[in-house]
């Protein structure tokens, strides 16, 4: 990437921010000292940190002026030293490794500016723990946020592996980084030895989050589990709702299914009917609670 003519000199603070009129602001003085004081944690997203990665698309589309607002009140809390490096990246949402006080922490950036969470409306209207909320585009945003914090935190108390959540402001979420310096592998990436223990253990996360959650994930795929060594960690719940949501019933035969076509591709032949009976009416295992629910 630094070799690409975009990239031949070396980017600096105030050049990403002043050569796109989108950041021109940048140069106002009352931000201008607000911005001084985090530049050393965004070296990595700058192109200048530990590691060899640089995309001047992914800073113009993530790092507008409130989505550094909210990165600057949280550098100031403590929670987050540095942002190195996207990890993963979405439609509604970049996620960066970054530092803390604490260790290595996963930062969820949603875009402030992206129409697809108009979309997503469908997962808050219905969801009785927002009800009567603004639907600006802004606003949705930062619900959603709070929505994801929430639920992982519901997650968690139920002893569901999931991120553990540990801050969040505006359009940024911190959670528990779950890997080394890579972030653990998705499953559709992984070569699975035993298919069938672990459509097992998926089968009883869905199950533990209807029955004793109350929630039902609503994007439950391959796609949004990790394999953390032999551990099983869901994410991506911010489109989680509860099962008074009026599709609730019609997201949860969605998550099966997902899940029975993977098991099945796997050369099995397993029947939807026989797991739609396990997670609706058969008893689930009450897991110890993990740090950070509630």
């Amino acid at each position: 990437m630094k070799d690409d003519k975009e990239w031949d000199l070396e980017p600096d603070f105030d050049s990403l921010m002043k050569n796109e009129k989108k950041h021109e602001w940048i140069s106002e003085p009352r931000f201008k000292k607000l911005f001084n004081e985090i530049e050393h944690g965004l070296q990595g997203v700058m192109g200048k940190g530990r590691y060899e990665w640089v995309d001047r698309r992914v800073f113009d589309q993530v790092f507008d002026s409130s989505t550094l607002l909210a990165i600057h009140k949280l550098m100031q809390k403590g929670d987050i030293d540095t942002i190195e490096y996207p990890i993963a990246r979405g439609k509604e949402a970049h996620v960066f490794y970054a530092t803390s006080n604490n260790g290595p922490v996963a930062v969820k950036i949603f875009h402030t500016t992206n129409a697809v969470f108009k979309s997503l409306a469908k997962y808050i209207d219905g969801d009785p723990r927002f009800g009567g909320l603004s639907r600006r585009h802004r606003e949705l945003v930062n619900i959603w946020v709070r929505k994801e914090y929430r639920n992982l935190k519901r997650m968690r108390a139920n002893g569901i592996r999931v991120p553990q959540p540990i801050s969040h402001f505006k359009n940024v979420l911190i959670m528990e980084f779950i890997g080394e310096e890579q972030a653990s592998p998705r499953l559709r990436d992984v070569n699975i030895e035993n298919p069938f223990e672990i459509f097992s253990q998926l089968l009883d996360i869905i199950a533990i989050n209807w029955q004793s959650c109350n929630l039902v994930h609503a994007d439950f795929s391959e796609y949004n589990i990790l394999m953390n060594n032999k551990d099983i960690w869901v994410i991506d719940v911010g489109q989680a709702v509860t099962n008074q949501h009026p599709n609730a019933e019609e997201f949860l035969i969605r998550d099966i299914t997902r899940l029975v076509e993977w098991i099945n591709r796997q050369g099995f032949e397993i029947k939807l009917t026989d797991c739609l009976v396990r997670v609706l009416d058969e008893p689930v295992p009450k897991l110890k609670p993990l740090p950070g629910g509630d």
